[in-house]
């Protein structure tokens, strides 16, 4: 089978010098192993195991990556020490960060939290664009913080709380909320859209029609906000046709 002890073996010692470019068998083999996992506790813990070692190890760039896309699939808090110290590290940050968007524990949330907490620039936008995928409502205090960080920063977290959507990230998006003709403001007057579509959606139509009415009142008369104002005017007419309904 391709997920014996002795297969797995080869695959690994394989993976430890392997990179871009090389024989694809021992990640095919690898692939049969994860599948395999998911009806078998003993197999996913053994493949975690060795997977996060690597990640440890002086493996290439490829290599490790490689494992981060398989821990995605197997990973547990386990892994999550070991993602974590990848995420400064500008080649391996992107793929670790993959992991911990997907592994559903705590911990990977936790460590995307405290990685927006000591990193800048871009890096830190990557953590907060994970955090947005993850939809971590933990993360909003922070996120709301970041609103008034320089205006990339600003976006992506606007971003993330528009993603979260929840009736404390409309808050935080509320209280940032600045001139809409302004990049940040703009960024802002989106996330409140779409935080208000999906209150919507959910059923929570006064909630909704909160935020729109508060924007087609802050945009109205600004022709550079424009689109806002229309934007608004439109949530509003399908919050009132779905109450009709």
């Amino acid at each position: 089978m391709p997920h014996d002890a002795a297969t797995l073996d080869a695959a690994f010692t394989a993976l430890s010098s392997w990179d871009w470019g090389a024989d694809a068998k021992p990640l095919t083999t690898l692939d049969a192993a994860v599948v395999a996992a998911h009806g078998d506790q003993a197999l996913r813990a053994d493949l975690e195991r060795r997977l996060t070692a690597l990640l440890g190890s002086g493996a290439s760039r490829g290599a490790k990556e490689e494992a981060c896309r398989r821990l995605a699939r197997v990973g547990s808090a386990a892994s999550v020490p070991s993602l974590a110290r990848l995420l400064p590290d500008r080649d391996l940050s992107h793929m670790a960060r993959f992991a911990l968007e997907r592994i559903d524990a705590a911990d990977a949330a936790a460590a995307l939290r405290e990685a927006v907490a000591s990193l800048t620039g871009p890096l830190r936008i990557g953590m907060v664009s994970s955090l947005a995928a993850r939809r971590d409502t933990e993360s909003v205090p922070q996120l709301a913080g970041l609103l008034t960080a320089d205006a990339a920063t600003a976006a992506a977290a606007a971003v993330a709380l528009g993603s979260i959507a929840t009736s404390a990230a409309a808050a935080a998006l509320q209280a940032g909320q600045g001139d809409p003709c302004s990049s940040t403001g703009a960024a802002i007057a989106d996330a409140r859209l779409a935080c208000a579509e999906s209150l919507r959606a959910s059923g929570h139509r006064d909630a909704a029609l909160g935020i729109l009415r508060s924007l087609a009142e802050t945009a109205a008369g600004k022709p550079a906000a424009r689109q806002i104002e229309l934007a608004a005017t439109r949530g509003i007419l399908a919050c009132l046709d779905t109450a009709a309904s």
